[in-house]
C-alpha cells in the first residue's frame, strides 16, 4: 500500500495535552524507611502525552498536523510548545494563568514503570471560549478532526465542536473518556478501548452480545462506525455494513501506554486519504503493534509502519 499519499493529510487535533516525564533509575535497595524500592536516578526524559501524542503520531506518518489545547503558564507547558515545535506540528495553545499544565511522571527501575505521579487542574471558561472561536477559524484547513478527551476538562464544548466539523463535511474522530457518549452524537467514530466500552455498555456474553450492544450505541450516538480497541483480542469496527475484525499483531508488548494515540492518529491520516474501513481499521492495528513495543508513549514511522505492513 502506498503511504507515500499520507503527507496530503491535513489533520486538527483538538484535546487535552500532557507532558508525560519519564525518570529512569537503577533500582538496588529496598529504602530503611518504608517497604519501597529506592531508584537512583540516573536520566530523564519528556514527551508529549495525550492530544499532543496524537498529534506526534500524525506526524511522525508525514501528515500535516495542527493542535489546539490549554496549557498553564509554567516550565511544562513551555517544555510541551518546545516538543511540538521540533516535532513540526502546528500547535496552537492557550494559557491559562489558572491551570497548571498536565504532568504525569513516571519512575521507571529496571524497564519497569514503579511508580506514576499526576499533576493536574481543571481550565477555566474563558480560555475554553477562546478555543471554541478559534476552532471554528481553522476548520476549513483540514480533512479531518480529532478529539482527543483524557477527561481534564478541556473539551468542555466538544458537542459545539463536533456540530460545526460536521456542518463542515468533515471526518470527526473521537478518543472518548467517561461513562457518558452522548457529547459525541454525530461523530465519525469513536475509539473506545476494551475497558471504557465495558463502562458504558456494561459487560457481554459473547461477540453476538458485544456487536448487539455495539450497534445500539452506534446507532444512539448517530454515529458511521464505532471501533473498540482490545488489547490481545485485536480491534473491531462496527458500522451499517456489520463488523470488521482485526487479529492483535502477534509481537512482544514492553508498554500499551499511548498504544490509544497511535491508533486514532493512523485511523485518521488514513480516512484523510480516503481510505476506506477495513485498510484503515488494517493500517492502525499494525501501527498499534509496532507502538507496543516501545516504552512509553512512542510514535511510528512511515518508514516502521511500511516495513512492518510489508
Amino acid at each position: 500500500m502506498d503511504l507515500g499519499k499520507l503527507s496530503a493529510a491535513r489533520l486538527l487535533i483538538v484535546g487535552d495535552v500532557m507532558l508525560d516525564r519519564y525518570w529512569f533509575g537503577e533500582v538496588s535497595r529496598i529504602s530503611p524507611e518504608a517497604p519501597v524500592p529506592v531508584v537512583k536516578v540516573e536520566r530523564s526524559e519528556e514527551r508529549p502525552g495525550g492530544a499532543a501524542n496524537v498529534a506526534r503520531n500524525a506526524a511522525a506518518l508525514g501528515a500535516q498536523v495542527s493542535l489546539l489545547a490549554l496549557v498553564g503558564n509554567d516550565e511544562p507547558g513551555r517544555s510541551l510548545r518546545r516538543l511540538m515545535r521540533e516535532g513540526g506540528i502546528d500547535a496552537s495553545l492557550h494559557i491559562d494563568d489558572a491551570v497548571a499544565t498536565t504532568v504525569k511522571l513516571r519512575v521507571i527501575g529496571r524497564q519497569q514503570q514503579l511508580l506514576r505521579i499526576d499533576f493536574e487542574t481543571t481550565p477555566s471558561h474563558e480560555v475554553l471560549r477562546a478555543k471554541l472561536s478559534e476552532f471554528q477559524r481553522r476548520l476549513p484547513d483540514c480533512d479531518a478532526v480529532v478529539f482527543s478527551d483524557y477527561g481534564k476538562g478541556g473539551l468542555t464544548h466538544i458537542a459545539e465542536m463536533i456540530a460545526l466539523a460536521r456542518a463542515a463535511g468533515k471526518i470527526v474522530l473521537v478518543d472518548p473518556k467517561g461513562d457518558d457518549y452522548s457529547g459525541y452524537a454525530g461523530a465519525t467514530v469513536i475509539t473506545p478501548n476494551r475497558s471504557e466500552m465495558r463502562e458504558v455498555v456494561g459487560r457481554w456474553k459473547d461477540e453476538a452480545d458485544l456487536e448487539r450492544r455495539a450497534q445500539t450505541l452506534r446507532q444512539e450516538l448517530d454515529l458511521q462506525a464505532l471501533l473498540v480497541t482490545r488489547s490481545e483480542e485485536g480491534m473491531t469496527l462496527f458500522n451499517e455494513q456489520g463488523v470488521i475484525h482485526e487479529k492483535a499483531v502477534a509481537r512482544e508488548v514492553f508498554d500499551v501506554s499511548g498504544a490509544g494515540d497511535t491508533v486514532i492518529a493512523t485511523l485518521a491520516v488514513m480516512l484523510a486519504r480516503g481510505a476506506d474501513w477495513k485498510q484503515a481499521i488494517h493500517v492502525a492495528n499494525v501501527a498499534a503493534g509496532v507502538v507496543v513495543g516501545k516504552l512509553g508513549t512512542a510514535v511510528v514511522t512511515r518508514d516502521e509502519l511500511e516495513a512492518a505492513l510489508n
